[in-house]
């Protein structure tokens, strides 16, 4: 679960115009799984960032010093010092005014940073697509909507809760901690325990000692216990018990079947059972997506299948997900785009 100190590595993360392909991008990037097809990709170009599409076309060229992936038609860019947004021929659509940890457009809304009063006295509202600020800045933290509600909380000393698209609380304020929802749950901290609720805000997982707990992905979630993690369902019950090492739960989640697990030091893939498909081998691991994942073999990172064979040999000194058939890999500080095949649709700029 998201603390504070990692909710401003969130926000420093997506004002990134393309970061290192680690597990800490796991929430960001999951996000942008659900592109349309005529997904755009960024690129860098002489320290600008512009777009390419799935044929390595450039649609908008390199201009932005900083930028986000597209979601629901839509881009956060930086221009001058403040961020605004792009649709996808590059047209500003809604006027560069807001602070660096805004958000990307998400069930029609975006998440805006309003810092005219200081970064310090900074709050947090909603826009449309139109650029109407439809809730009013007046969180002092908040995170994007997620299955019609987006978790807020109005003051450095309140309690969570949770808001729906007109900015009433639907789950009032009552958690110490609260994250998105994810196959209907969330995580929510109550006294100091982790556990989860639904989305009448009835607690459906009651809070337990864990040390960390993660979204549900695949009908299961991630949580640890002393320095190990297993799974549970979602009635709570433990399927497969704390015994993977680890830091934090932002890695591990169910894609494709199977999720990315660490043991004496070794990666692999284990299936919802808690049974090893691909043995712990590799140096790192990422999540499947698209039935291809990232792993790091010695000091390079390649691209195995759901049975473990590797389809694009270790190569790169970074890579991401698979997304519509493309994945960002890095050479170095230089930035491309691959194919399912391995092959250049982009080659490595900065």
């Amino acid at each position: 679960m998201r603390n504070i100190a990692q909710y401003f590595l969130f926000c420093c993360l997506i004002a990134l115009p393309l970061a290192s392909c680690s597990a800490q991008q796991a929430r960001i990037e999951n996000k942008q799984r659900n592109l349309s097809p005529k997904t755009l990709y960024r690129i860098l170009k002489n320290d600008k960032v512009g777009y390419i599409d799935a044929t390595g076309k450039v649609i908008i060229e390199p201009q932005f010093e900083r930028a986000d992936a597209f979601s629901e038609g839509l881009a956060k860019v930086k221009i001058g010092e403040r961020y605004g947004f792009i649709d996808e021929t590059g047209h500003l659509v809604i006027e560069p005014q807001f602070g660096a940890q805004s958000s990307s457009f998400s069930e029609g809304l975006a998440r805006v940073m309003d810092d005219s009063k200081g970064l310090l006295n900074s709050k947090f509202g909603y826009l449309d697509k139109t650029g109407k600020m439809v809730i009013q800045p007046r969180f002092f933290q908040a995170f994007d909507f997620s299955e019609g509600l987006a978790p807020v909380r109005e003051s450095v000393v309140g309690k969570w809760g949770y808001i729906d698209h007109d900015g009433k609380f639907a789950i009032e304020a009552q958690f110490d901690l609260a994250d998105e929802f994810s196959e209907g749950l969330a995580e929510v901290k109550i006294g100091g325990n982790l556990g989860y609720i639904d989305r009448t805000g009835r607690v459906v997982i009651e809070p337990q000692a864990y040390d960390d707990v993660s979204r549900f992905s695949e009908g299961l979630a991630k949580v640890k216990v002393g320095d190990k993690f297993g799974y549970i369902v979602k009635t709570g019950r433990v399927v497969i018990p704390p015994q993977f090492e680890g830091y934090t739960t932002a890695y591990g989640h169910f894609h494709d079947g199977l999720a990315e697990v660490k043991v004496k030091g070794k990666w692999g893939y284990i299936d919802h059972d808690g049974k090893f498909a691909i043995k712990p081998q590799f140096d790192y691991a990422d999540e499947f997506s698209e039935g291809l994942a990232a792993v790091k073999m010695g000091e390079k990172y390649g691209y195995i299948d759901t049975t473990g064979r590797v389809i694009i040999k270790p190569q790169f000194d970074g890579a991401g997900y698979f997304t519509h058939g493309l994945a960002r890999v890095e050479f170095g500080d230089k930035f491309g785009w691959i194919d399912e095949a391995g092959q250049y649709v982009w080659p490595p700029t900065k």
